[in-house]
């Protein structure tokens, strides 16, 4: 089967997982790379071998070997250059969060189809060899109905108040723990465990303001950096959600399902590595705790210093599927569509201070 050529657009995030992801993997070829400064551009087309940098998204999307594009830029960019990408009939692997609005999303979505390309989002954690084991041992009702679903994501990512401020620090352009974390959380809870009837939620910043690298002042902060979330699931069961980008010592990341035949867990205490790590624990009811060993089919075939890359290298062979297939898989466009959803509603029920219904999409 002839590669397919991908253009690399943003370089922090696709330089470090992006392109070695597409390089391992066996249909895709890095051709054309982006950065809104063009040496640095060519800094990273040089070191990766691809044929074009160019800090024009236009002249990229012109070339006839670009038949496919990652788009890695900030959130608020997303939108835009995705509209631009879907109209020059391109197929598209989009970072999450992907856009700023559920609107935005939806209407993504309506230009994809009328154009017949293909577009899927990263949401990596589906392909985690632990997250797949665990979400077996649910669909096999290990712990039967389910009664209270648990998850602390606690990390300390930007517990230091003299991280700089940037694009991150500004609710507008896409910035706060909810779009970082929680847009992996949403959609992992509609994987996992069905669609969510209702929502409340309450947002906070804790550090207020953080340096300026160029100017050195002291600058505000208006996006959130701890989440407290209550979903109430279609089939009734609470989940209560906890994200944090601010905890010092954190416990990491942890799921926990409570039901009347036991409990699930899976956990992982890192705050370096969000892939690796993870382990999975069950306890029968009244049981003593024991660990799940991952079952050897589901382990990745190759791992990389940057745990990133590993499942990355999946999400891409299911983006490659789709576009082979002509046919949008899950998760595709419409998960990134319900996962903003609940990112929005979250932000409309903490601005109201009230609980909200979630509508279907």
């Amino acid at each position: 089967m002839a590669p397919i050529g991908v253009a690399v657009i943003g370089t922090g995030f696709g330089q470090k997982v992006h392109i070695p992801g597409l390089q391992a993997h066996h249909q895709t070829e890095v051709v054309a790379v982006w950065n809104r400064d063009r040496t640095k551009a060519q800094s990273v087309a040089d070191s990766c071998g691809a044929k074009l940098a160019s800090n024009s998204l236009t002249e990229i999307l012109a070339q006839a070997d670009v038949q496919a594009v990652t788009l890695a830029t900030p959130p608020f960019a997303h939108y835009e250059m995705a509209k631009e990408i879907i109209a020059a009939g391109k197929h598209l692997l989009l970072e999450k969060p992907v856009t700023l609005s559920v609107e935005e999303a939806k209407d993504l979505q309506k230009r994809a189809e009328a154009k017949g390309v293909i577009v899927v989002p990263d949401f990596e954690f589906r392909y985690i060899p632990e997250w797949q084991h665990f979400a077996e041992l649910l669909s096999q009702g290990i712990i039967g109905k389910k009664r209270l679903i648990k998850i602390d994501w606690l990390a300390s990512s930007r517990a230091n108040p003299q991280r700089a401020w940037n694009w991150y620090a500004q609710k507008k352009l896409g910035g706060g723990a909810l779009g970082s974390i929680g847009s992996h959380t949403f959609d992992y809870v509609n994987w996992l465990f069905g669609p969510a009837q209702s929502i409340r939620a309450t947002l906070s910043t804790s550090i207020t303001e953080r340096p300026d690298p160029e100017t050195k002042e002291m600058k505000p902060v208006d996006s959130d950096d701890v989440c407290a979330i209550a979903l109430t699931l279609k089939d009734g069961t609470l989940c209560q959600i906890t994200l944090s980008a601010v905890s010092y010592a954190g416990r990491g990341h942890w799921i926990e399902v409570y039901g009347d035949k036991g409990t699930l867990v899976i956990g992982n205490d890192s705050q370096t590595d969000y892939v690796n790590g993870f382990k999975v624990f069950f306890s029968e009811a009244g049981g003593e705790t024991q660990a799940m060993p991952t079952p050897e089919q589901l382990t990745f075939p190759s791992v990389y210093s940057d745990g990133r890359i590993a499942p990355f290298i999946r999400v891409v062979d299911h983006w490659t599927n789709c576009i082979n297939s002509g046919q949008p898989i899950a998760p595709s466009l419409n998960e990134g569509i319900y996962s903003q959803l609940l990112m929005d509603l979250t932000h409309q029920s903490h601005e109201n201070k009230t609980q909200l219904n979630v509508p279907a999409i």
